[in-house]
């Protein structure tokens, strides 16, 4: 009787272990989240909203106005919470890796693409693409012959060079050559910086012959070359013209290579070291400053307005330009969109 007492204790005992020992590694089931509420865990990963990626293609990096505007998309990007990729090709003169590198960033399938043509017309296919996937574009510094692009953020290139022909006009006393070499006859700003500048000259200047327009491509060798020859061939010419930072750049080294600095005016566009030197120095008049700054801001505020669902658009926005020589060179209003 004992015998069968301590047997029963001792099984009682043993199912008495087995189900603390069960307890204690066995984590109870789940009780499923009640039908309609989310249960209060980490979202996963691949749900996480990304920052918005922009593609910006610009005419290149040869000239310090490109960093400018690199800058302007980066800061504003920053504060838009978006994120840029701001790539361009070599030189000015490289239509094709232009084209390539749009294909590239296709291929990202970006929220939106701004772009910066060194060929107004060439573009226009692979931007259909971009358009057939619903990728918004912004058009930047340089149109395209396209209607695709939702606005383009620029300067009044017309009516700049328009200026810079009335201050060429005033320093030479109406009559006499003036020299014009311009970066290109391709992108936007090389057709309207010429055309504007020619057209104002041929209405209001009469006296006044132009020589060229010749093309440097924005290369400052090409250009001091392109310079050179002209003067050989009409040594009286009395003023140049330069489209932009390396057209200008060029011309001043010729000058200078000539000894000719101080008895020909010179007017530019843009800025850099070189120019900001040549106009302290009394090499060049003057310039016409954009705001390159400004324009890389506005392309990324633009994008983001149609990444955010925005379809209306002005088909311009004007980011403005200034006369600057050496009597304004230090004022706070121009100093702000200079850059070296």
């Amino acid at each position: 009787m004992a015998n069968k007492r301590l047997l029963a204790l001792a099984t009682v005992a043993v199912l008495a272990l087995s189900a603390c020992s069960s307890t204690a590694t066995t984590a109870p089931a789940a009780t499923p989240a009640p039908a309609g509420t989310t249960a209060a865990t980490p979202a996963p990963a691949a749900t996480t909203a990304a920052k918005p990626y922009i593609s910006i293609v610009s005419k290149g990096f040869q000239h310090q106005f490109w960093q400018a505007v690199k800058k302007g998309a980066e800061d504003e990007a920053a504060t838009e919470g978006a994120t840029v990729n701001f790539i361009g090709p070599n030189t000015e003169a490289d239509v094709q890796p232009q084209l390539d590198m749009l294909n590239t960033e296709l291929a990202k399938k970006p929220a939106a693409l701004c772009f910066a043509a060194l060929d107004s017309k060439a573009a226009g296919p692979i931007l259909q693409k971009f358009q057939d996937q619903k990728i918004p574009v912004i058009a930047f510094d340089s149109g395209v012959d396209s209607t695709i692009p939702l606005t383009t953020v620029a300067t009044d290139n017309v009516a700049a060079a328009a200026l810079a022909a009335d201050k060429m006009a005033a320093a030479i006393g109406g009559s006499g050559k003036v020299g014009v070499i311009i970066h290109d006859q391709t992108s936007r700003t090389g057709i309207d910086r010429g055309t504007g500048f020619l057209n104002e000259m041929k209405a209001k200047y009469p006296n006044i012959k132009i020589i060229g327009p010749q093309y440097g491509a924005g290369d400052v060798a090409k250009s001091a070359d392109l310079a050179k020859s002209m003067l050989a061939a009409n040594p009286d010419i009395k003023g140049f013209f330069g489209g932009n930072e390396g057209s200008i750049e060029g011309v001043i080294n010729a000058v200078n290579e000539l000894h000719l600095n101080g008895k020909i005016t010179l007017i530019g566009y843009d800025s850099g070291q070189p120019q900001l030197d040549a106009i302290n120095g009394g090499t060049e008049l003057g310039a016409i400053t954009q705001n390159p700054i400004g324009i890389g801001a506005q392309c990324v505020v633009n994008a983001m307005k149609a990444i955010k669902g925005q379809t209306t658009f002005d088909k311009n926005v004007d980011t403005g330009f200034m006369w600057y020589d050496k009597t304004n060179i230090t004022d706070p209003k121009i100093v702000a969109v200079l850059y070296k």
